[in-house]
């Protein structure tokens, strides 16, 4: 089965999810606020997705960041980071099970996605 890693506020996370239902997939989410981010996730993700590709620069979390903070980061510190504030990950995530993971969405991105 699918997972879908989302925050449920998430605009581009609900497009997402209804997308899935709209093409019949069954999957199950996981919501990083509610859920958690634990740190066997965290690698689970970034072992399928660059750590620099995994960090939400978008996010309040990072602009409140200062310079120095995010120029100082390094894959320690980011993983911590990224435990602490879960927001920080880029959204929605989808899990095939495979060994990448689907980072964003934008319209057709589930089309071939089949039940």
């Amino acid at each position: 089965m699918l997972t879908l890693y989302i925050i449920d506020t998430c605009d581009t996370c609900r497009k997402a999810r209804k997308a899935l239902e709209d093409n019949g997939v069954p999957f199950k989410t996981h919501d990083l606020r509610k859920d958690g981010l634990s740190t066997e996730l965290l690698e689970h993700i970034l072992e399928r997705v660059p750590l620099q590709d995994a960090v939400n620069k978008r996010s309040t979390t990072w602009r409140n960041l200062s310079q120095k903070d995010k120029d100082s980061l390094d894959a320690t510190s980011a993983r911590q980071l990224l435990l602490e504030h879960p927001t920080l990950l880029k959204r929605p995530l989808l899990d095939t099970g495979g060994d990448a993971l689907k980072v964003g969405y934008r319209a057709g991105d589930y089309d071939k996605l089949s039940s």
